[in-house]
């Protein structure tokens, strides 16, 4: 058997369909070489060689549209991981704010009820004093007209009685 027989009848038993993707052709390479025959007393291996170069043109070929489909996907995983996190930072600031804003609200409602409650009773107790002095005030009023009244009836009585002797006087004369 001459050399070139031999490489040319080396891969028989291999697929020679056409793999599909990368993966494909490297697996058919690999399944190429490791199944490929030996050279007596020797590590190497014969090959087919157009077989081989047909594997290698095919792993070119696919190479490229390959690599961009990992590029495309690469930068569309990018894309949507800095999508995610600008998202998910944009929701955190927001989250942040807002318990901000209600620890404050939270913080002026306490803060106003108790002020509120305060006023109140600030204002009871002035309501309360001004009763006092209102009713006090007009005890002294009251008192001041009962006085100026037992006067003004002692007076009208005085007179009264006056005229009762002036009016008994004539009948009788």
């Amino acid at each position: 058997m001459s050399k070139d027989s031999y490489i040319d009848g080396a891969d028989d038993d291999l697929d020679r369909t056409r793999p599909e993707g990368l993966t494909g052709i490297l697996d058919a390479l690999s399944t190429a070489i490791s199944t490929a025959r030996a050279m007596p007393m020797s590590s190497s291996v014969l090959v087919n060689r157009a077989e081989m170069l047909d594997l290698v043109a095919q792993a070119r070929d696919a190479l490229p549209s390959q690599l961009g489909r990992a590029d495309e996907l690469l930068a569309d995983a990018d894309s949507a991981h800095a999508a995610a996190q600008a998202e998910a930072e944009a929701v955190l600031a927001r989250a942040r704010q807002r318990a901000s804003e209600l620890v404050d609200t939270e913080a002026v409602v306490v803060a106003a009820r108790e002020r509120a409650a305060e006023v109140v009773r600030e204002a009871e107790g002035t309501a309360e004093g001004l009763r006092r002095d209102a009713d006090d005030y007009c005890d002294r009023r009251l008192a001041d007209f009962e006085i100026d009244l037992g006067k003004l009836l002692s007076q009208v009585q005085g007179g009264r009685a006056r005229l009762a002797d002036r009016l008994s006087g004539s009948s009788e004369g």
